[in-house]
């Protein structure tokens, strides 16, 4: 590590070359040495926490509503108000901090943009800190991007996208810099830097920095964002409730504490969203060492799976009881060139999902891609008039616990197992190469679809399960199809090239799913490599 002139607290890796003093100067620094000296030792524990709440479920049991939290849920409580900017979310397309998908996105004709510090983007230091650039030019308005090899100018409209800000989950750290002798956290660095560049920008347009909060696994992770936005808005000396998040219900765990999440950032949330992708990874990745509970291909867990639609209901159940939006989740088909059929197919698919998410009663919806975004308006106009529909409540539905964790009918295939390895591989070669979000097969592929895969492969093959057509999934057999794949793979001209990563991520890959040990995340594995 390299000791910093302006902050002694803080020192960059010896191998970070540029340090960004345009962001990084001694008052940002300031603010993030305050923050972490603050938070990151609560961090650490709630971390520790999610590792006891394994061992629970490890010894065969399942989440259940908090007993000491009974209060809350059944009492008649509402969150703070929600900005003008934030009352019409009807379709928000997300994508990670690059300046093209910035500018492209802003653009999109969608009400919302989330610009993703997590799961799309692979957190090298220039990705990270060039996404700060970005973000902090296009509240400025400033933003532009010349490019010579296409002879174009991308620029921003008059009208843009609101813009929210997902930082890293609690489990990342900022690998590049030392605060106190000890990792800085993603979460900390991602969200102070914002935080700090951005308010006084977006305070005169009269709006603010608005997040979204991922990967929560517990209330007492969304306290400690509550006491961190409230840090913030003293250090920074703005009213209370300025900064807005919205939580990405994306864990198993967190379906089971809805109000008490909303309730522990009562002042500062808007909103929640239904993160399928993660959700299911998460759902997998608990229970993994349950006998007999094992997740079919993951083609077959839909949005109309029941603990899928049980979960997708609840949100809507408890955002509107407590005057907060319930977001939809995420349409990752991209358009098929040189395909129309198939590619009517896929935007009918994606018209069918959104119809279902607002007649369902949800206020919003993701995208992938720009090309999508007037698909989902078009069934948001046709049936939700008005800025959200709030006035839903859901009261009928009558949700249990054993709802939330039915186990989705299905079958594992031979094709599901290779789609398994064959995503996870060019999913992890790519985010190696320092892209995380990537187009695979006519779907934008991020971290949480690569999840899915491997942890469904280690599940999988530590049950040797049975297959559809009668064969154990055994160690021989994967070997057989993992090798199959792989020399498909390499018959591809590009990852017979010395750009590729392939062999580190496929070495990478077959370890994860060979280990006894579970890796909680593919991005730790990789982290080291990238």
């Amino acid at each position: 590590m390299v000791e910093m002139v302006a902050q002694k607290d803080l020192r960059f890796r010896e191998s970070v070359t540029n340090h960004y003093p345009e962001l990084l100067n001694p008052q940002a620094q300031k603010f993030l040495v305050a923050l972490h000296k603050k938070f990151n030792g609560e961090r650490l524990r709630l971390l520790n926490n999610r590792k006891k709440q394994q061992e629970y479920f490890d010894a065969g049991n399942f989440p259940s509503f908090p007993a000491e939290t009974q209060a809350i849920r059944n009492g008649n409580w509402t969150a703070a108000t929600t900005p003008n900017d934030l009352q019409d979310r009807r379709v928000e397309i997300t994508g990670p901090v690059d300046r093209k998908m910035v500018i492209n996105a802003l653009n999109s004709g969608a009400r919302a943009f989330m610009a993703d510090f997590e799961d799309s983007n692979a957190p090298t230091w220039d990705n990270c800190m060039q996404g700060q650039i970005n973000l902090r030019d296009a509240n400025l308005g400033t933003i532009r991007l010349e490019d010579e090899r296409r002879g174009k100018i991308y620029e921003l409209n008059k009208k843009t996208a609101v813009l929210l800000v997902r930082p890293r989950g609690l489990h990342l750290d900022e690998a590049n810099l030392e605060i106190n002798g000890t990792s800085a956290s993603g979460s900390l660095f991602d969200f102070g830097l914002y935080a700090f560049h951005n308010t006084k920008t977006l305070m005169e347009k009269g709006s603010a920095p608005y997040f979204y909060l991922p990967k929560l696994e517990h209330y007492l992770e969304a306290r400690w964002w509550n006491e961190i936005f409230t840090f913030t808005e003293k250090f920074l000396s703005i009213p209370h409730g300025t900064l807005k998040a919205t939580v990405l219900i994306e864990t198993i765990t967190a379906s089971f504490q809805l109000d008490e999440i909303i309730y522990e950032l009562r002042d500062h949330i808007v909103g929640l969203n239904c993160g399928r992708w993660d959700y299911i990874f998460s759902y997998i990745k608990k229970f993994r060492n349950h006998h007999d509970f094992v997740v079919p291909n993951r083609d077959q867990v839909t949005m109309t799976s029941p603990f899928m639609d049980a979960y997708s209901r609840l949100v809507i159940q408890n955002c509107h009881k407590r005057g907060i939006h319930a977001i939809g989740g995420m349409a990752a088909q991209i358009p098929i060139k040189n395909d129309e059929q198939a590619n009517k197919n896929a935007f009918e698919k994606v018209r069918l999902d959104k119809e279902r998410e607002v007649m369902n009663g949800h206020d919003g919806t993701w995208v992938a891609h720009p090309a999508l975004v007037q698909v989902a308006l078009n069934e948001f106009d046709k049936h939700m008039p008005n800025p959200n529909q709030k006035e839903i409540t859901r009261e009928q539905d009558v949700i249990t616990e054993s709802d939330l964790v039915a186990l989705p009918e299905g079958t594992i295939t031979e094709d599901g197992v290779r789609k398994n390895i064959n995503v996870g591989i060019l999913y992890l070669e790519a985010w190696l190469r320092g892209y995380g979000a990537v187009a695979l097969y006519n779907l934008m592929e991020d971290a949480a679809t690569a999840e899915i895969s491997r942890t469904q492969l280690w599940q999988w093959l530590h049950n040797r399960v049975r297959l559809e057509d009668g064969r154990i999934f055994s160690t021989d057999l994967y070997q057989s199809l993992f090798d199959d794949e792989l020399e498909s793979i390499k018959k591809i001209s590009f990852y017979q090239s010395s750009e590729s990563r392939i062999e580190l991520a496929s070495r990478l890959f077959d370890e994860m799913i060979r280990s006894q040990e579970f890796e909680e995340f593919l991005t730790l594995k990789a982290q080291p490599y990238l």
